[in-house]
């Protein structure tokens, strides 16, 4: 497992949290099956449970503030749940968004606008171009975010969800299997 550093800013630890992650390895593309519903392989759910475990290190413990928001594709959703179960999150509390599926990166951050200040910790399951885009966007570092790399930021101090826009936010570092 790799962890790549990037732009470092001393924080408080009353920052918010944001960790933008990409469904793991999927079925390849078939006229058979509707992308929507592509399935993860094997290698893709191998990733995702060791890139889960390394977060794992780094957020626990879970509690009543880590959010969990997630594509309702099924290797999105796949993904969210070996996440969830490695974290201890409950899987029921999971906010499956079917919008995010194919979503424009504004759209995915007008979603992420409407999280509660109560949260410390959002996890966000999706695809790409839109969460590459949007790590884009609110961190202005470009990196191409591959099956089951996760993007670790951190919000401006001071500010919450509702306030994340351009440039609002710190890319930590990307973490991969």
């Amino acid at each position: 497992m790799s962890i790549y550093p990037c732009t470092f800013l001393y924080l408080s630890m009353d920052s918010k949290k944001l960790y933008i992650i990409r469904h793991g390895k999927a079925e390849e593309h078939s006229f058979s099956k509707e992308d929507f519903n592509r399935d993860l392989v094997e290698k893709g759910i191998a990733r995702s449970l060791a890139v889960a475990e390394k977060i794992k290190t780094k957020i626990s413990p879970i509690d009543k503030r880590t959010l969990i928001i997630s594509s309702t594709a099924n290797r999105a959703a796949q993904t969210a749940r070996i996440f969830a179960q490695s974290l201890g999150y409950p899987e029921e509390e999971i906010v499956w968004e079917p919008t995010i599926y194919e979503a424009h990166y504004l759209h995915i951050l007008k979603r992420l606008n409407q999280v509660s200040a109560n949260y410390d910790r959002v996890l966000l399951f999706g695809h790409n171009p839109g969460l590459s885009d949007l790590i884009d966007y609110i961190a202005n570092e470009y990196i191409n975010l591959k099956t089951s790399y996760a993007a670790c930021l951190t919000l401006e101090e001071g500010l919450d969800y509702s306030t994340l826009s351009a440039n609002t936010a710190r890319l930590e570092h990307v973490i991969e299997e």
